[in-house]
């Protein structure tokens, strides 16, 4: 970089840096996603089956017998798989239960909703001094023809959407098959790809990846966590607060909702306080308003606050790398985003510092040698 001057060569570094970040994130990182959770899984299994395997030796005529590693490792995934199982099905039965009246009421909600609508067009009827039951009958067309129109054009698309979600549910399953393997592999040959980690010319930016990834996630998953468990119990409370008897399981699925980027609170809790506010149910719809407003303002400050602090990044900044994530990778990039400006920062110093060293070390040798 002779003839360029310390700024421009320190932009020049940056922006290559972040150019080689983004293509690797963007065309690399989705081949090798599957292998990279199955090697995460593998780190959290360690611990447990190097304990396991080492009581379950047996020395036999001088000859030790040891269960593989990866064999432990794969029957607790088995035994943890089912654990999360039997979890969600004594958890689901309240939830079917509310779930079971929810179904049992909407039938009632329907013919509120149409005794209110009824009622609303001979109001109008009445102040524009139409005739009786005008109103009423051009409602009526106008949701059957809506009904119609909506089964028309689903229709035709429904055994290409059935064979896509068959298509779907297959490529699953075979994922789930590839990360269980790998998971079992990784675990059998950790130290063999420790070694050969280390011993690449790359072990630099592999401990780099591999220190920002584990901080990130590691940071991203407890944020989220503790957003949902807020979430989730601030709906649960305000539903009680109003009288609500499903309050378990709305509540549970607004605290999920939530943590889906495209949807949010708002998907439900607008149109319900709405709703509710037009039937003068005062109390209710602002409630479910205020809820949401809350909601929204504790995710935008939570998240921000605990990511940046368990990641050396100020708010600000990381709100910006989520936003930008979001953008350029979706859903992942709420993880990529961080990660990518934590490693765009280490790299670029790594490299700039080890230039530095390199053209110190030539002017020295120029100035002994002249």
């Amino acid at each position: 970089m002779t003839g360029f001057t310390e700024k421009q060569r320190k932009a020049l570094l940056t922006a290559g840096v972040t150019a080689a970040v983004y293509l690797s994130f963007k065309f690399i990182l989705p081949l090798f996603l599957p292998f990279l959770i199955s090697y995460l899984i593998a780190l959290i299994l360690r611990p447990s089956a190097n304990f396991l395997e080492r009581k379950l030796r047996v020395k036999r005529r001088g000859k030790t017998y040891a269960v593989p590693i990866g064999v432990i490792g794969g029957i607790e995934m088995i035994l943890i798989l089912a654990l999360l199982g039997a979890g969600f099905f004594y958890g689901g039965r309240r939830l079917f239960m509310e779930a079971n009246q929810l179904v049992n009421a909407v039938p009632v909600w329907v013919q509120n909703f149409d005794e209110w609508l009824t009622g609303m067009c001979h109001s109008v009827e009445t102040f524009c001094r139409l005739q009786e039951g005008v109103l009423v009958k051009m409602v009526q067309d106008v949701l059957l023809g809506t009904a119609r129109a909506f089964k028309n054009a689903t229709m035709p698309n429904l055994v290409v959407n059935s064979v896509s979600v068959f298509g779907f549910f297959i490529k699953v399953a075979i994922i789930t098959v590839i990360l269980f393997i790998a998971s079992i592999l990784s675990l059998q040959e950790m130290d063999e790809l420790r070694e050969r980690r280390y011993n690449s010319i790359f072990r630099r930016e592999f401990s780099l990846l591999g220190k920002r990834l584990a901080l990130t996630g590691n940071a991203w998953l407890r944020t989220q966590a503790v957003i949902l468990f807020l979430t989730t119990c601030l709906c649960i409370l305000t539903l009680i607060a109003i009288g609500n008897p499903y309050y378990i399981i709305a509540g549970i699925g607004i605290g999920l909702l939530d943590a889906l980027p495209i949807f949010g609170t708002g998907t439900v809790l607008i149109p319900w306080g709405i709703f509710l506010m037009l039937q003068q149910k005062w109390y209710q719809g602002v409630m479910l308003l205020g809820l949401y407003l809350v909601c929204y303002f504790m995710r935008e400050f939570v998240e921000a606050k605990l990511m940046g602090k368990k990641m050396g990044l100020s708010p600000l900044e990381t709100l910006m790398s989520m936003y930008v994530g979001l953008q350029l990778f979706g859903f992942l990039g709420f993880i990529l985003g961080p990660v990518g400006l934590m490693l765009i920062e280490d790299l670029v110093e790594e490299y700039w510092k080890n230039g530095n060293n390199t053209c110190n070390k030539r002017n020295n040798c120029d100035k002994i040698s002249g």
